[in-house]
């Protein structure tokens, strides 16, 4: 393959195919935001009891598919007859986006401070998001003095999403590229090389989203928008990445090769055992979230599996054509030269910081891993400062009209009465389900029971004595569910915005059970196959496990600064993949290359030259992916802010830490039975070399 993509006639056959690609993803790419399922982000599986109810609620209670408005007032000095005037003539004027044209009389607080209105919309969503942006209008227009309004329910909150993302996805594009390039200016001291390696991400991110797209409309896969954003971020890190790697060995070899095809297919030949491992682990790493029964969670694997398979093939067969079609000048205005006698020339000599951290870690290997494995016990202390359970008025990164209105409401009517549970039984059995719920401990009122047109469900509000989102009210709507199973033909469900809540964390846990460890044997799988080991496999995933707890844990405290500490449900599972997949992927460009030098040099000397010469390459790659995650913190939600922040911090973890210090260092202190029990394990050493960083014989560079 390396010699077909860097052939002479090849090259141009490459970019040909490569160029009718592009004519007929790109339409497809654009369309990606059609397809877009952002309900998803909030649903939970279809077996879950509070999707039962909901199900069951609205079969038997029909209505319309509308979203509902609440107009909220409020004066803190209690309302006058103005505002009740101003409320009485925005219900008259609110009648004709109602549905029937009918809006419920006004709900007043206890207080005698605020007023709400609240009904659904009527037509369709183009006619009910024209409705919400009038409303709007008419709440922020002349009120009396002092009087406070809000929109908010479910019109509102849909309404503040669309504004928060409106340009969002051309945003964060530009951030993540324009953070990309500057790196990748620093990287090459370049100005024209940086450019080859991000059109050709950029055309991997394209690729990937038609993919995505046509599997969206046609073959049911599940797509919103934090999934398409993470797959943006994901296909231009791990691109530049696989360039990085690339352009590294193609470097090289243009310094011994006069032929710069042949330098490319040595470069491609050598790069391509170690790009593709790393998408294997990360692509399997991504589809084993197939497993999870949390929808945001389930979708989000075969996107970004997809993602990692296109990045793959765009940067070994187009990069590769472009480079060997530019020659050597696109290097300016460092061209690396050919020179007849650096045939035998050692690459370590042209890294010699890094042969400097090689010689530290040769000379006190058993202190470098118990000090760097001590560093990362440090971190992990941060994890104190976050919690799990994300809080609806917390999700968005500032305050939007929704949120306030939310705020508004729950700060004048008690919150057990707005979000009641709602118990969804046989009608037959309506007066002994509603005897039964009042005597749960935690249930403070019970609501009459309204039947379905056909008589054979009712539906029985229960409101609770605590607040919905506590876990006393959980712990209620646990008893409740309990106590209710009980009641003989009943069939009874319990609904509502506690349950959801409790379901939630239950569908999280046990995918966090299921999920993880199998994400652990599943890339270890990969890197006992790719490394033909078992020891060296078990030391590599003991560390991204180390690295991933101490991740979140410096997260911690830079959340806990911005704010933002709770986290959202399904962040650590997605998260935990993240670290191991792409944690694992620079230790697999270390062991590969060490692989390769221990079978000539030894083990000792083999593993400090493969920590010399690829510690640039490696760091590089580390850095440009963690922009790219970081990248994500300039989207307005707070679960894209802390996905951000903690894959960003754990990837430098892994680059500065882990790969650099912890694992040459576990190595070289568990020896050669590193690669039991592999034949490389049995291998005599070669003589000891003066230093630990040698010259390699002109045998093994030029092979």
């Amino acid at each position: 393959m390396a010699g077909v993509v860097a052939g002479r006639r090849a090259k141009f056959a490459m970019l040909a195919l490569w160029v009718v690609v592009a004519a007929v993803v790109g339409p497809l790419a654009l369309k990606l935001t059609e397809v877009q399922q952002n309900d998803n982000l909030g649903a939970l599986p279809g077996g879950a009891e509070a999707s039962r109810a909901a199900a069951r609620a609205e079969a038997a209670f029909p209505g319309p598919d509308a979203l509902v408005a609440v107009a909220v007032y409020a004066r803190d000095t209690g309302l006058t007859e103005a505002d009740r005037a101003r409320v009485a003539a925005d219900r008259a004027t609110f009648a004709r986006y109602a549905v029937d044209g009918i809006v419920p009389p006004e709900l007043p607080s206890d207080d005698g401070r605020a007023l709400l209105l609240s009904f659904p919309l009527a037509g369709t969503d183009e006619a009910q998001s024209t409705a919400v942006g009038e409303i709007r209008q008419r709440l922020g227009d002349g009120g009396p003095d002092g009087l406070r309004t809000a929109l908010t329910g479910s019109a509102g909150a849909e309404d503040d999403l669309f504004d928060a993302f409106g340009g969002m996805d051309s945003t964060l594009l530009f951030a993540t590229i324009g953070a990309v390039a500057l790196l990748l200016l620093v990287t090459y001291r370049s100005p024209v090389l940086w450019l080859i390696p991000l059109l050709t991400a950029g055309l991997a991110s394209q690729v990937a989203s038609a993919v995505v797209y046509l599997l969206a409309e046609y073959g049911g896969l599940t797509v919103d928008f934090q999934s398409q954003n993470i797959l943006t971020v994901l296909v231009l890190g791990v691109g530049v990445d696989y360039a990085l790697l690339i352009v590294a060995r193609y470097r090289e070899e243009l310094r011994r090769h006069e032929d710069r095809h042949e330098a490319m297919a040595l470069a491609l030949r050598r790069s391509f055992p170690a790009m593709c491992a790393s998408a294997a682990t990360v692509g399997a790493g991504l589809l084993c979230l197939l497993a999870a029964e949390l929808p945001s969670t389930r979708g989000l694997g075969p996107v970004g599996a997809v993602g990692i398979a296109a990045t793959l093939v765009a940067m070994s067969t187009l990069l590769p054509a472009v480079l060997v079609l530019f020659g050597r000048w696109v290097f300016w205005p460092f061209v690396p030269r050919y020179t007849a006698g650096l045939a035998g020339h050692d690459v370590a000599e042209d890294h010699r910081g890094w042969a400097r951290v090689a010689r530290f870690v040769g000379r006190r290997p058993r202190t470098t891993w118990i000090g760097s494995t001590l560093a990362l016990g440090v971190l992990v202390l941060g994890i104190g400062n976050l919690s799990i359970g994300l809080p609806g008025d917390e999700f968005f990164t500032r305050e939007v009209g929704s949120v306030t209105g939310q705020r508004m409401v729950e700060a004048h009517w008690p919150a057990g009465q707005l979000a009641p549970a709602e118990i969804v039984a046989g009608a037959g059995s309506a007066g002994q389900v509603a005897q039964v719920a009042r005597g749960v401990d935690g249930i403070a009122e019970v609501g009459p029971a309204e039947r379905s047109a056909d008589g054979r469900w009712v539906r029985i509000p229960a409101v609770l004595v605590d607040d919905p989102g506590t876990e006393g009210a959980k712990e209620s709507v646990d008893r409740l569910r309990t106590a209710l199973r009980a009641v003989p033909g009943a069939d009874a469900l319990v609904g509502g915005e506690t349950a959801y809540q409790l379901d939630t964390d239950r569908v999280t846990a046990r995918d966090d059970r299921v999920v993880m460890p199998l994400i652990l044997l599943v890339v270890f799988l990969v890197l006992v196959v790719l490394l033909r080991a078992l020891v060296a496999p078990l030391l590599l995933m003991a560390s991204v496990v180390l690295s991933y707890v101490a991740a979140l844990g410096a997260a911690g405290l830079i959340l806990d600064a911005l704010g933002h500490p709770r986290l959202w449900v399904a962040l650590p599972l997605q998260t935990f993949l993240f670290l191991v997949a792409l944690g694992v992927d620079y230790t697999i460009f270390l062991m590969t290359r060490a692989r390769e030098e221990v079978a000539v040099l030894g083990h000792r000397r083999g593993v400090l030259h493969a920590l010399t010469v690829t510690g640039g390459v490696i760091t590089s790659a580390g850095v440009v992916l963690a922009t790219t995650f970081a990248a994500l913190s300039v989207m307005p939600l707070v679960p894209s802010v802390q996905t951000g922040v903690i894959v960003a911090v754990g990837v430098l973890i892994d680059t500065f830490l882990v790969r650099s210090l912890l694992i040459p260092a576990l190595a070289l202190s568990v020896g050669p039975a590193t690669w039991w029990p592999g034949r490389l394990s049995r291998r005599a050493a070669p003589p000891a070399a003066p230093t630990p960083v040698d010259p390699v014989p002109a045998a093994v560079v030029s092979r």
